[in-house]
């Protein structure tokens, strides 16, 4: 897909698939520095939204403020604990309706996520004219999802630059992790989320 400089962008990250999919499919932790990066492409950011889950530890905190430093707006909500001690944190309906608000604004809409729920949301956007671009892990990825988006960017493709290492021997990994390209300012160099197993 052909992406210019004059096309507006609004990114939407699903934090909690990404962190997720990436736990499971390789024990690494997502670098969001430049998975936004790749989103943007050189574009017009209109807007960058990270959507998570709050669980009040003191890492997550530093985790929050890390995503505010690069140019993300933060979403949160708390986890949600029903009787029987089932979890439930998704921000599906969130994310849909935020995209659905600000689609005027935009040309161009990313999404950073694998999950299949997000397939009316998608149909919908390119319906009203708008490209819909997918940055997700291909194996996490809905096989629906990606048969309707116009580009998909596979995580897994680059796991250089897109995941970190674990790092051994710390009672507590670091937060922050400088991007790999130099493009960005010091105050842009923020890293995935690390949370302790």
């Amino acid at each position: 897909m052909i992406k210019h400089v004059e096309q507006r962008v609004g990114v939407f990250v699903d934090v909690q698939n990404m962190y997720y999919s990436a736990k499971n499919l390789y024990d690494r932790h997502v670098n969001f520095a430049n998975i936004l990066e790749e989103a943007v492409a050189g574009r017009k950011l209109v807007r960058a939204t990270a959507y998570t889950i709050v669980s009040e530890s003191q890492e997550e905190k530093a985790f929050f403020e890390a995503l505010r430093q690069q140019g993300f707006e933060l979403r949160s909500k708390d986890l949600q604990i029903f009787p029987g001690g089932v979890k439930k944190g998704d921000w599906d309906v969130g994310i849909a309706v935020d995209a659905i608000k600000m689609s005027q604004h935009m040309d161009v809409i990313v999404l950073v996520t694998g999950d299949g729920d997000f397939l009316p949301l998608v149909q919908f956007l390119r319906y009203h004219g708008l490209l819909v671009e997918l940055i997700a892990f291909k194996k996490t990825t809905s096989s629906k999802l990606l048969e309707e988006v116009d580009d998909f960017i596979d995580l897994s493709g680059n796991t250089r630059k897109f995941l970190m290492k674990k790092l051994a021997g710390r009672a507590k990994p670091h937060l922050w992790s400088r991007p790999t390209t130099s493009r960005q300012t010091a105050s842009q160099q923020t890293s995935g989320w690390h949370k302790e197993s």
